[in-house]
């Protein structure tokens, strides 16, 4: 007899409802089973067969987005400062979240806090939602007794971090989206625009000029088994780069080059270092160590040029230098940031003038995007009309020689 799954309700010693899944034949096994465990049986039924039982795939389905965690973490801070314990405030959050993976994580945190542990040791057990800034913030508040406002610091900086990356994404939105539309266009008239004229071509019995041959060669590739080469080719490079880039090495050469581009390249060092100011000032704020907080901001500066300066800067600081004065040796640190962090060493107030920083190069990644996307919509709309206007020519290029050839006087 195969084996079943039954969904149970019992009551654990100190009488409180427990539910839960176990496997077995049939429901008086399942009933001893959870007699041995010590619970009093309420209710026990086979699970219902779902036909629409969700699809779970590891990596996506059990992905939780950034600003779900900063929703959570701002609404955590409200209901601790209104005075609820912990264990509850985690009972009703996890009521309330919508995602489904940061709700069991959560239910997870309840219990273990419920049993004794730390937020944060608790928080600790799960690596991919929460990361060591959020731990190490969370920590730095239970030891300093201000919980609800690390907590809603956190929720600040996470939401500058998801409104940073959408500042970005808006910035290559238009444009991917465009040539996406450019290449479905071109590839449609290779596949089939291009055959009709080349058939016309054939029956002129005449040499094509070069554009046209050009024109005709690549449809050829392109409706042929050529096709699937190039793509494999490509899929070969994307993924190879992808390896590459995931080595040490390979991370540091793609991430100086990014830096190097005028335009692209001063946006993706504006974005980091507003990530390495916010993400510093909330750890300094929140009563983390200066060593400590450089070595969390380095594991998460998104630029592998810019984490090389902050353990740089670490191992300065730990053998009792400034910091702006290790920092002002790294050409990616700008010498206004550097000059920033002297006065806030100076004023006693790094994590204000940090913030301050951090907001200025907010400022001006929301200006270089702005400036980015005017810029690139005019030029995409030249390009994909110069891709189409040059297909267009090459076909009729052949028609205008044959007419030229035609009003040629004969004898």
């Amino acid at each position: 007899m195969p084996t079943t799954t039954f969904d149970y309700k019992v009551r654990d010693a100190d009488g409180r409802l427990v539910k839960g899944q176990l496997e077995a034949d049939s429901i008086p096994l399942v009933a001893a089973r959870l007699r041995d465990m010590g619970y009093a049986p309420v209710e026990i039924k086979p699970v219902a067969i779902n036909l629409n039982r969700e699809i779970h795939i590891p990596g996506i389905t059990d992905r939780v987005a950034l600003k779900d965690v900063a929703l959570m973490s701002r609404q955590l801070a409200t209901m601790v400062s209104a005075g609820l314990t912990l264990v509850r405030a985690l009972g009703v959050l996890a009521d309330q979240i919508e995602s489904k993976p940061l709700r069991e994580a959560m239910l997870q945190v309840r219990q273990d806090v419920e049993q004794g542990s730390s937020l944060s040791s608790s928080l600790e057990k799960l690596p991919k939602i929460f990361p060591p800034l959020y731990i190490a913030m969370v920590r730095a508040g239970e030891v300093g007794g201000q919980l609800d406002l690390v907590l809603l610091k956190l929720s600040v900086t996470l939401e500058k971090q998801v409104e940073l990356r959408q500042k970005v994404r808006s910035a290559m939105a238009y444009p991917s989206i465009v040539m996406c539309a450019v290449i479905v266009i071109i590839t449609a008239m290779m596949i089939f625009i291009v055959p009709i004229f080349k058939h016309l071509f054939t029956s002129l019995n005449g040499t094509l000029p070069l554009p046209t041959r050009i024109v005709i060669g690549i449809s050829n590739i392109v409706a042929s088994v050529w096709l699937v080469v190039v793509i494999a080719v490509i899929v070969a490079i994307v993924v190879g780069m992808r390896r590459w880039i995931a080595t040490p090495g390979g991370r540091r050469k793609w991430d100086a080059f990014k830096l190097r581009p005028p335009i692209f390249g001063a946006l993706s060092h504006k974005v980091a270092l507003a990530r390495f100011c916010t993400t510093f000032s909330s750890l300094l704020s929140a009563g983390v160590p200066v060593i400590e907080a450089l070595d969390i901001v380095a594991a998460n500066a998104g630029n592998q040029i810019v984490a090389d300066a902050l353990i740089g800067a670490q191992e300065g600081v730990r053998e009792g230098k400034t910091l702006s004065t290790v920092l002002a040796k790294y050409p990616v640190m700008p010498i206004m940031v550097t000059q920033m962090i002297e006065t806030g060493e100076e004023s006693g107030a790094l994590d204000d003038m940090l913030d301050k920083v951090a907001t200025f190069y907010d400022n001006e990644v929301s200006a270089t995007v702005d400036s980015l996307t005017s810029i690139l919509e005019p030029l995409i709309i030249i390009f994909m009309g110069a891709c189409i206007g040059c297909i267009v020519v090459s076909l009729y290029l052949p028609m205008f020689d044959y007419v030229k050839l035609l009003q040629q006087p004969s004898g």
